[in-house]
């Protein structure tokens, strides 16, 4: 058989086993819909996904990492390719209009009652991993080697990847040869978007608390203020990009909160403060950290603060590199699955994900070398608004369209669920085929 024959058939097989597997992954994905959970608290989440891929045959494994799942389906001699789909939702209330919108809250971790929705497609990643184990468990007589689902939880506060590997992922169960994820956006529904090397950033999320020596408004001297020390570190800040970061880096500090004080005639004790930084360089993240941290001490000296400031990492995750040849293998797959015609060049994102945490040996605390990794992106807007939407090009089209993390956002059309399914299959049986 030619090799051109030999991908025709397998465009086939993947689609008539995606066609046979819709209707279930559609019913997995609006039953996930419709009953989100936050992170680490996905428990009913992770049994809808164990027991569907437990009916598939798979040797499953629940609760890794809190409340992950993994999954292995063992076909004979040949590598270990491992598929990830996350879990959790966010504390965002529903505005979606679907019959099977969320109405579900939670109670945060904090105590605070929150709404929950699924404003991020995470629940469509999971029923498209569940999708491609069916397709992939249909194929066996096509591919050798070992299939590794991995449903993982926490993805939206950077906690679930780690806390998986510190949990013996790949000493329990398997060290895969490639890792394989993708995330939904609303580009058109039916295409595939790759980016090869740098494509999401590092971010992480700093709690500071300064210290002040509060005491009535009308006698300031008589005090130290953490509003003013804490006024002059926000602005300080913004010179670490002007004056500390080569040009053509992209770096942003952000400082989202900022929070002192309960009334205008009482100079507080602390003030508080939480700074966002992302950039595409994991040294110089680590290097604008340190200037953060610098620039803090300075100012609380400066300004006769009694006590050293308090500094606490919230939320981190590393830049994302995906692995230049192996992302020209996956883009081969999925042009030979879906047609040159479907695939985009999806640009560089200051949006961040904790999935390369698979991939890097020292940050994930795995022995050995680095694992390669491919991360893509799945449109998710209808054809007919992706035509009245102005704009030229996937770029700017995308700015005038919801995107996740919207109360809006609604990517799980029956045209998104297959692309999923087959953008995952295909791409692992360029390894496993």
């Amino acid at each position: 058989m030619s090799h051109h024959a030999e991908q025709a058939g397998r465009k086939t097989s993947i689609e008539t086993r995606v066609e046979q597997a819709l209707e279930r992954v559609q019913g997995l994905y609006r039953d996930l819909h419709c009953h989100p959970e936050l992170p680490f608290q996905e428990h009913r989440t992770g049994a809808k996904i164990a027991e569907a891929l437990e009916a598939l045959g798979y040797e499953v494994t629940r609760g890794v990492g809190g409340t992950g799942v993994v999954a292995l389906l063992r076909n004979g001699e040949g590598p270990t390719v491992m598929l990830r789909g996350d879990m959790d939702a966010l504390p965002i209330e529903e505005q979606t209009g679907l019959d099977f919108a969320s109405r579900e809250t939670a109670e945060t971790a904090e105590g605070k009652r929150v709404p929950v929705m699924h404003a991020c497609g995470h629940d469509l990643h999971s029923s498209c991993l569940v999708g491609a184990g069916a397709v992939l468990a249909g194929l066996r007589e096509q591919w050798r080697g070992t299939l590794m689902l991995v449903a993982q939880p926490a993805e939206e506060v950077f906690g679930g990847a780690q806390a998986m590997l510190d949990d013996g992922l790949y000493e329990r169960f398997a060290r895969p040869d490639i890792v394989l994820g993708q995330h939904n956006m609303p580009a058109r529904e039916g295409t595939v978007g790759h980016i090869a090397g740098s494509a999401m950033a590092a971010a992480t999320t700093l709690g500071v608390t300064i210290h002040g020596d509060g005491g009535h408004g009308s006698m300031p001297a008589q005090t130290v203020d953490p509003v003013v020390i804490a006024a002059h570190v926000v602005t300080r800040l913004q010179t670490i990009v002007a004056r500390e970061v080569p040009p053509e880096e992209t770096v942003v500090v952000t400082v989202g909160k900022l929070h002192a004080g309960t009334q205008g005639n009482i100079i507080p004790h602390t003030a508080e403060l939480e700074i966002n930084v992302r950039g595409f360089d994991n040294a110089l993240h680590r290097q604008v950290l340190e200037a953060i941290e610098r620039i803090i001490h300075a100012e609380c000296q400066a300004g006769r603060s009694p006590r050293e400031p308090e500094f606490r990492v919230l939320t981190e995750t590393l830049a994302l590199h995906n692995d230049e040849a192996s992302v020209e293998r996956v883009r081969r797959a999925h042009a030979a699955q879906f047609g040159e015609e479907r695939l985009f060049a999806m640009p560089r994102l200051n949006g961040s994900e904790d999935f390369p945490y698979f991939g890097n040996a020292e940050a994930g605390g795995f022995g050995g070398e680095d694992i390669p990794c491919v991360y893509w992106f799945i449109g998710s807007t209808p054809e007919a608004r992706w035509r009245d939407t102005p704009g030229n090009g996937v770029a700017e089209k995308m700015r005038h369209l919801e995107m996740p993390h919207s109360p809006y956002y609604s990517p799980g059309q029956a045209a998104t669920l297959k692309t999923g399914m087959a953008t995952l299959a295909s791409a692992a049986l360029a390894w496993l085929a």
